[in-house]
């Protein structure tokens, strides 16, 4: 697979079918592996943060996550081929899982949204074992804890969804530990496959507009989306720096 650099980050040119044929090698090898979806405002903080950038790039698959990443690899002469997203992609995972026998375990987001998040697949995917739900918290001292209920749970799969760069970290923390083949950072996919959160129409994921619908129904996340105008310019900065 090829892959291509942003702002000092690797980003692997996968598809949704990369990424379930990774899954399925990661899961049948047995060993732990971190899966990434990129998103500019990761991008920015890697900017910024030395140590998370090169946690990002120790990933095995760094599938690119938002529009605006898809663009700027555009304007960096090297178009990606499909853009993979946590919230879409948790649903082809819940699929991947239910169709090979897979369990997955539920890590995250607020009190009790993990567990519907879960049972939510599971009416969508009959025969879908899950493994566990716990939402937990990324703080330190949890940590040990939430280890020994994922070590007891014994998952193929654990989704982890603490919000950027939280999960992230978390999973780079602990990924040893917890020795499960395949852990992937989904964001507020919990919130969406559980109803919490309302994702918008399919109109404006197409125009990249759903950081625009977040941002009206949720105002309080006006503070991150000033990462997009960083992006652009450090994006910028790094494509006519090289000319």
């Amino acid at each position: 697979m090829q892959s291509i650099e942003v702002l000092g980050v690797r980003v692997d040119d996968a598809t949704y079918g990369d990424l379930l044929a990774h899954v399925r090698a990661y899961i049948e090898s047995g060993e732990p592996h971190q899966i990434v979806t990129l998103n500019p405002e990761m991008l920015v903080l890697a900017a910024e943060d030395p140590a998370f950038r090169r946690q990002l790039n120790a990933a095995d698959l760094n599938v690119p996550d938002g529009t605006g990443l898809m663009l700027a690899a555009r304007l960096l002469g090297h178009p990606l081929r499909e853009r993979v997203t946590g919230s879409d992609g948790i649903y082809r995972l819940a699929a991947e899982c239910a169709r090979r026998g897979y369990r997955p375990y539920f890590l995250g987001a607020g009190p009790g949204v993990a567990e519907q998040a879960a049972q939510r697949l599971v009416g969508l995917n009959p025969g879908l074992e899950v493994a566990g739900a716990y939402a937990g918290s990324p703080s330190a001292e949890e940590e040990d804890e939430i280890i020994r209920r994922i070590r007891a749970a014994a998952p193929d799969l654990l989704f982890v969804a603490y919000g950027v760069p939280a999960e992230e970290k978390w999973i780079a923390r602990n990924a040893q530990r917890l020795a499960v083949p395949v852990i992937i950072g989904v964001g507020g996919a919990f919130d969406f496959v559980a109803g919490v959160t309302r994702r918008a129409p399919t109109w404006m994921r197409r125009a990249g507009l759903e950081w625009l619908h977040r941002l009206l129904r949720q105002p309080w996340r006006w503070r991150r989306q000033l990462a997009l105008p960083r992006f652009v310019l450090l994006v910028l900065r790094q494509r006519f720096g090289r000319t």
